[in-house]
């Protein structure tokens, strides 16, 4: 949803006052929308001379129609949308303060309770989910929810977006039982506003069956993702990027069951449709990545999933970071692949760096820290440790409340990446 001052939707400023840096004198990164509008800065910040200008095209060329300060909603407008190219880009750390700036000027210039405020909240909130600050995410969502049901009434599809995110985020914490009535909210009020072939009525399917799967309701799951995928197939084509989403996701849950040679075909396609569509070095080309080289490694095809881990661990790092919970998953899935090799010097360190990365970023008693240390306890068995490795599997037991996985169940325990859409 993009956010709007009155009728004006103004592209992509680079503009960084209030954030401790400087704005070249005389010159700014312009970007246009639909080639109507521009934004630009003259000065610096604090200077005498110092304003932005908004420029409208119209048949005789640009023409100024506004002298903006820097507290003006406009501006707001242009930074907001300048974090969300960057956000959509990757450059996380460039996003963060656009987005806090322009929280700021929108709730001072439109007051806290404003629709714009909801959504920069909402944006900013998915922007701290992909970094794992999930204790800052939250009460975003929250406060973007409130304010959406207060203006739009509960029933409202803007209301849907932010109860499936807030659902996206608790499903990611292993609070399944929270994030279960927020699909099945989101999931209806699209049905009923948007009809029951609309795109978002797939998402909301999409997410609902990955919370079905994580939960081993994988009888629960298939018709629900077979649907989304139908749709948006139908909707928005076959080789439309939404699409990947759902093959990658209904192949996850076949590998779950076993059935690999209906995932792998799946699995190929997805992975080809997010390399034509977002280039080799993409973030999402890393789910079809990691998710087919897990394939490959339970049908014992080591030789084909290494490279494919290799190669998603090192997109990762250089996007992510070296301590994001999506490094943390490769590193877990190439040591379980080491350890099935019989190469445990070279597992054992990468299971520790999961171990690590995953107590620190999800919490202790994650379910993801409890399948790492089920198939990390495996490697300590191999290797003659068994002392070290009941200890794992208790602790194991403690975080599932029950008996630790063992033996086959438990060295094929790989994360995959399910990847569910955000509106």
């Amino acid at each position: 949803m993009r956010f709007q001052v009155g009728s004006a939707v103004v592209a992509w400023v680079a503009m960084t006052s209030g954030f401790g840096g400087q704005v070249s004198t005389g010159s700014a990164e312009v970007a246009q929308e639909a080639g109507n509008w521009r934004v630009s800065v003259e000065g610096s910040p604090g200077d005498a001379n110092y304003q932005v200008r908004l420029t409208v095209r119209d048949p005789r060329g640009w023409q100024s129609i506004r002298r903006l300060g820097p507290d003006h909603p406009y501006v707001a407008t242009s930074l907001y949308d300048l974090a969300m190219r960057y956000r959509n880009q990757g450059r996380y750390e460039d996003a963060e303060p656009l987005f806090l700036r322009s929280l700021a000027i929108t709730e001072e210039q439109q007051g806290p309770d404003h629709l714009n405020v909801a959504t920069i909240l909402g944006d900013l909130a998915l922007l701290y989910y992909t970094l794992a600050r999930y204790n800052e995410a939250e009460p975003l969502f929250l406060q973007s929810l409130a304010i959406r049901e207060e203006k739009l009434g509960p029933d409202h599809p803007d209301v849907a977006i932010t109860v499936n995110n807030l659902a996206l985020l608790y499903r990611y914490q292993g609070r399944y039982e929270e994030a279960e009535p927020l699909y099945l909210r989101s999931l209806a009020i699209r049905e009923e506003k948007l009809g029951s072939d609309h795109p978002y009525v797939a998402t909301s399917l999409n997410n609902l069956a990955v919370l079905y799967r994580n939960q081993g309701r994988y009888e629960d799951a298939e018709p629900l993702f077979l649907r989304s995928l139908a749709i948006r197939e139908e909707k928005l084509g076959p080789d439309h990027l939404d699409v990947a989403t759902s093959l990658n996701n209904l192949a996850v849950l076949y590998r779950y069951q076993g059935r690999y040679n209906d995932a792998e075909p799946l699995y190929l396609r997805s992975l080809a449709i997010r390399e034509e569509k977002l280039g080799p070095d993409h973030l999402t080309v890393t789910t079809s990545l990691n998710n087919l080289a897990v394939l490959y490694e339970n049908q014992g095809k080591y030789e084909k999933a290494e490279p494919l881990y290799l190669r998603s661990l090192a997109i990762k790092e250089e996007r992510l970071g070296p301590d994001h919970p999506s490094v943390a998953t490769t590193l877990h899935n190439l040591a379980g692949l080491y350890r099935n090799q019989g190469r445990y010097e070279d597992a054992e360190p990468l299971f520790l760096r999961s171990l690590a990365i995953s107590e620190e970023k999800l919490g202790l008693d994650h379910p993801t820290v409890a399948t790492v240390l089920e198939k990390y306890a495996i490697l300590l068995r191999r290797m003659g440790r068994q002392q070290e490795a009941e200890q794992l599997e208790r602790r194991a037991a403690r975080i599932r409340g029950g008996a630790p996985l063992r033996g086959a169940e438990a060295a094929t325990a790989s994360l995959e990446i399910m990847c569910p859409f955000i509106p």
